[in-house]
């Protein structure tokens, strides 16, 4: 019980949270989108069922990441595309990718709607939850962390996802601090890689210097690649 003190948990915990915030935007649109034939009275259904359903095989997954991340080089893998994910998401493509969701208009294929579309699109999430959860402190408790972190950001997107949106378009640097925030996350995984363990100091002062090199190298890659694009909007 003491573990669930303690600060790295509930550092654990924002990081699951706002991970699933950032990343875990795209959900509430296709739940709407899935969800928007069925008659009204049963759009509730389909939102609760389907988001039900989504967090458990998310949960599925996240288990198996995490099992997986005890071989060697797979965190490194991971790393990597954690610095491709953040730095995705501070150049986001302009291109709408939800026009291939189909809505219906019967409940249970609502539902599985949701639970597809939520397994092809929780790739990032699951590989940043995964991460997150492995700076808690104590391997015992990275599930039941993941477990409680969806259950409370799960809610902020179905409900508060117009909020989200808002606040992230008045406040780009909330996005920017998210990106970084993978970087972070990505640095620090490859200092636990078990196939570098032998090759990188295992002290602190080096997971913080490695977690810091992983937020600057999104926050840089990401600069570099607005500026292409603006270099190349601008007429000549």
């Amino acid at each position: 019980m003491e573990e669930f003190l303690t600060t790295a948990f509930w550092v654990a915990v924002a990081q699951i949270i706002m991970i699933d915030i950032l990343l875990g935007g795209d959900n509430a649109v296709v739940i709407a989108l899935a969800c928007r034939q069925l008659p009204p009275e049963q759009r509730a259904k389909g939102i609760i069922w389907g988001t039900a359903g989504a967090i458990i095989l998310r949960v599925i997954l996240i288990f198996f990441a995490l099992t997986l991340l005890a071989i060697p080089y797979l965190k490194f893998v991971g790393a990597v595309l954690l610095i491709w994910i953040g730095v995705k998401l501070l150049t986001p493509d302009e291109e709408d990718d939800h026009s291939n969701i189909q809505g219906s208009d019967k409940l249970w294929g609502a539902v599985k709607t949701v639970i597809i579309a939520d397994l092809v699109m929780s790739v990032d999430n699951v590989i940043a939850i995964a991460g997150a959860a492995q700076g808690s402190g104590n391997p015992d408790h990275q599930m039941p962390l993941v477990i409680f972190g969806l259950l409370v950001s799960i809610p902020i997107i179905i409900w508060g996802s117009q909020l989200v949106l808002k606040l992230m378009d008045r406040f780009p640097a909330i996005i920017v601090a998210g990106g970084m925030l993978l970087g972070w996350i990505a640095g620090t995984m490859i200092q636990t890689d078990p196939g570098l363990v032998d090759y990188i100091p295992q002290e602190k002062a080096w997971g913080y210097g490695l977690g810091v090199a992983g937020a600057l190298l999104v926050l840089v890659l990401g600069k570099i690649i607005l500026a292409r694009r603006a270099a190349t909007k601008t007429p000549a």
